[in-house]
């Protein structure tokens, strides 16, 4: 049998957070902070220490799992060398701990019915993590899991919540409940890249670029601190459920979708949209964010979700590459037309509307919660907004263009 250093898998940190026995247990952090990877591992070996224990796994969207948590769990497992003891299923999503049939169950809270009715066939459902728990923007939500998590447990067990994420804006209620006060039952603490002695240097100077370029990313992303809402320039927009098949029914509703382009640095950026004119509303059902996209890539991306055949208007200054998508069978893409003073004038014209954002949509809730204006050299707010927090803000802008020309056309 393989002997395994948990000092030398875990590194250092997190002594506090792998000991803590109380009831929240919250690390917010920023990017390459280890809060993930370390909840993975605490988790396996706290399985095998608890022989009658339980794990629930939350994301906001279930299909997140796949290739965040489930992943990490599996690398968890392969790093404390027991692979042989323990089991892995896609269907239904689970991990089983062969020895005790202990299991580590995964839900999402867009279904809610299966995350308030669980039971397990050993022992006591004693823990649960909350993976990028900001996501969660109803705090009702929360509280139905966390009042699942209930019952009296053998001597020695203990229940507990683990909630890790990115700090994207201090107005969360993430903050008011566990870091602005003071319990007995809460942990709460931040990390950032500097505790993560796995980094390599490339890593390190990615973030020493962020810390040159993009300073109030770097802070949250980076530093792990929380994100400042001053200067919001979307307050028109909430996170809502709607069936985008009922909104396509009514009358004079239009489809909308953008493509902004990224790769090392920045992410490619699909928008996608139903507006409806007549009650000037913008329903945004779906997204796509992923760095290092190549565009045959993209055009297999955008074929496998099925809008091949939508007119997509994409970043003009990427001619090249709508060349490429197009000879890739995205035949209906064209340039945004942009123009002088288009990225402001684009803004108004989205403030107009009503945005309601699909629970989904995940990536474009952190932007519209960070998108804000500039400041001068005096800190007063000036009437252009900060580049950054805005690719699936340009993509919705470019998605827009015809249906502005059709209103200006009138």
């Amino acid at each position: 049998m393989s002997k395994v250093s948990l000092k030398k898998v875990v590194g250092g940190g997190y002594k506090d957070f792998w000991n803590y026995l109380g009831r929240y247990r919250v690390v917010k952090g920023g990017r390459g902070s280890k809060k993930s990877t370390t909840t993975a591992l605490n988790i396996i070996y706290r399985m095998m220490k608890y022989p009658l224990a339980n794990t629930l796994v939350i994301r906001k969207v279930f299909k997140d799992h796949k290739d965040s948590t489930y992943a990490q769990l599996k690398w968890a497992i392969h790093q404390l060398k027991v692979d042989h003891l323990w089991e892995w299923t896609k269907s239904p999503l689970e991990i089983r701990y062969k020895p005790t049939g202990q299991k580590i169950l995964f839900r999402g809270l867009d279904d809610p019915m299966s995350v308030t009715s669980i039971t397990v066939d050993v022992g006591y459902l004693c823990w649960a993590w909350f993976e990028e728990a900001y996501q969660i923007l109803n705090e009702d939500d929360f509280n139905k899991v966390d009042m699942s998590i209930r019952g009296e447990l053998p001597p020695g067990y203990f229940k507990q919540l683990t909630l890790t994420f990115n700090p994207w804006n201090e107005k969360h209620w993430l903050k008011k409940r566990f870091f602005d006060v003071q319990s007995p039952n809460i942990l709460a603490i931040t990390t950032n890249y500097l505790c993560n002695e796995f980094l390599d240097q490339s890593d390190i100077d990615l973030f020493e670029d962020m810390k040159i370029r993009f300073p109030r990313r770097y802070k949250i992303e980076g530093l792990g601190e929380w994100g400042i809402a001053e200067g919001a320039i979307f307050e028109n927009w909430k996170e809502s459920h709607f069936d985008k098949s009922e909104i396509a029914k009514r009358s004079g509703v239009k489809s909308a979708f953008g493509l902004d382009f990224g790769f090392t640095v920045d992410p490619t950026a699909l928008s996608c949209a139903l507006v409806d004119m007549n009650n000037k509303e913008i329903f945004i059902f779906d997204e796509h964010y992923e760095k290092a996209m190549h565009n045959d890539e993209i055009a297999e991306m955008i074929k496998r979700k099925g809008y091949a055949k939508e007119l997509i208007i994409a970043d003009s200054a990427e001619q090249k590459s709508i060349s490429e998508l197009r000879r890739y069978g995205i035949r209906r893409i064209k340039p945004a037309e942009k123009g002088p003073d288009s990225v402001r004038s684009g803004i108004q014209f989205l403030q107009q509307f009503q945005i309601f954002v699909h629970p989904s949509c995940a990536n474009f809730v952190v932007e519209l919660s960070n998108y804000v204006w500039d400041t001068n050299k005096d800190g007063q707010l000036i009437n252009k907004p900060i580049d950054d927090y805005n690719h699936l803000i340009d993509a919705l802008r470019y998605s827009m263009e015809p249906i502005r020309k059709r209103m200006r056309a009138r």
